[in-house]
C-alpha cells in the first residue's frame, strides 16, 4: 500500500532573517515526522518531503500561510517506504545555483506552458501559431540519461551553473524557434527560460510544474523513459510509480 505521500515544491519568493525560517521550518517538519530537504535563500524556497499524507498536508498548509508563500504549488507522488534517510533544512545563496545574479524569477518570470497544451503542441508537430519547437532539457546529463522528451536537446550539462554559457554556445542551434525548456519540478527551467529570453530569444515559454506536472496531467506522452529523482526510488515512471534500478 501506498502511504508515504512525496512532495515536490519550490517558490521564488523574497525571503528574510533566514535563520529565523530555517528554526520554523525545522520545528514543524520535525513535529510532523517529515523527512527529506528544505532550502532556503534570499529568493525563494525549494522542498523536496515525504512523510504521512495528513502530516505533510498539514506541513504544506503551514507554508502557505506563511507571508509570500501563499501561491506555493507542490507536485504529489505516492510511495510504499519513506524515499529520504533525514531531515535536511539548508541555507543557501540560491534555491537553485545557476551564478548568475541578474537572473530574478520573483520580479517576474517568464511565460510558461500548461502540461496539457505542451502536449496538444507536440501532438500537432507545432505551436499554436503554427511555429517549430523545440525542446530543451535543462537537467544534468545524469538526470537525462533515464529518460526525456522524445528529440530533446541535451547539452551535456554537469551541473545547472553550466547552462548560462552553454546557452551561449549553443545560440544558434535554437534561433528562431519555439523554445521549451524543462526540467524535474520546473525550478531550473524556469531560471533558464528568463535566461534565454533575456539572451534575445523571442519566443520561450518553461514547462509549468516540470516533467512531474507533465506526468501527473498527460500520462507522460511524448516523454521516453523515466524522470530520474534525488531520492531512495531513483526514477519515477510517467504514471508516477516508483521506477528503482
Amino acid at each position: 500500500m501506498n502511504s508515504i505521500l512525496n512532495i515536490s515544491a519550490y517558490l521564488f519568493t523574497p525571503l528574510h532573517d533566514l535563520s529565523a525560517w530555517r528554526e520554523a521550518c525545522l520545528g514543524q517538519a520535525q513535529a510532523k515526522a517529515l523527512k527529506g530537504t528544505i532550502l532556503l535563500s534570499p529568493e525563494g524556497i525549494n522542498l523536496f518531503l515525504a512523510g504521512l499524507a495528513d502530516q505533510v498536508e498539514g506541513f504544506l498548509l503551514w507554508l502557505r500561510n506563511q507571508e509570500g508563500l501563499a501561491d506555493l504549488v507542490a507536485k504529489k507522488s505516492w510511495s510504499e517506504q519513506q524515499p529520504f534517510g533525514k531531515l535536511l533544512v539548508k541555507i543557501k545563496t540560491e534555491i537553485i545555483r545557476m551564478n548568475h545574479p541578474a537572473i530574478v524569477p520573483a520580479q517576474g518570470r517568464a511565460p510558461a506552458v500548461k502540461p496539457i497544451d505542451l502536449r496538444r503542441w507536440l501532438d500537432q508537430g507545432q505551436d499554436d501559431q503554427g511555429q517549430a519547437m523545440v525542446m530543451l532539457d535543462t537537467r544534468n546529463a545524469f538526470e537525462v540519461a533515464h529518460g526525456k522528451f522524445a528529440q530533446a536537446l541535451d547539452w551535456g550539462l554537469h551541473r545547472f551553473s553550466e547552462f548560462p554559457q552553454a546557452a551561449r554556445e549553443h545560440f544558434a542551434e535554437i534561433q528562431g524557434k519555439t523554445v521549451i525548456s524543462y526540467c524535474t519540478g520546473g525550478i531550473r527551467c524556469e531560471k533558464a527560460a528568463i535566461f534565454l529570453r533575456e539572451l534575445g530569444h523571442k519566443r520561450v515559454y518553461q514547462l509549468d510544474g516540470g516533467i512531474l506536472q507533465y506526468f501527473e496531467d498527460t500520462g507522460g506522452a511524448h516523454f521516453e523513459g523515466d524522470c530520474f529523482v534525488f531520492d531512495e526510488r531513483i526514477a519515477l515512471a510517467p504514471d508516477l510509480s516508483a521506477k528503482p534500478l
